[in-house]
């Protein structure tokens, strides 16, 4: 099993009340109901420990996948293009990291 994690900030102009909408209502249900995915969870960064600065990103993404082959297959589905194609509308050049848990 392996997990992407997802970091970003939302696009300027973007309001934050939006892109939260949009990911409760399509993304999050849409992407945990693949198969290729165990859980997926969507976290908006209040800051860093032990300092008043912002978070470098905005929000975090994780993605627990099951099977690398069928995420790619079910990511190409037509559905999954759509919901893509609109985060893409809402987040600032997100940057996905592929991760391998250590035991």
């Amino acid at each position: 099993m392996a997990t992407i994690i997802v970091l970003f900030n939302l696009k300027e102009g973007v309001a934050r009340e939006d892109y939260e909408e949009w990911a409760r209502s399509t993304d999050l249900p849409v992407v945990r109901n693949l198969g290729s995915v165990d859980q997926y969870d969507v976290f908006r960064s209040s800051g860093l420990l032990g300092s008043d600065s912002s978070a470098p990103f905005e929000y975090i993404e994780l993605i627990a996948i099951n099977d690398g082959d069928a995420f790619s297959k079910d990511i190409g589905t037509d559905v999954m293009t759509k919901v893509a194609a609109q985060f893409q509308s809402f987040a600032d050049n997100p940057q996905f990291l592929m991760t391998d848990k250590l035991s």
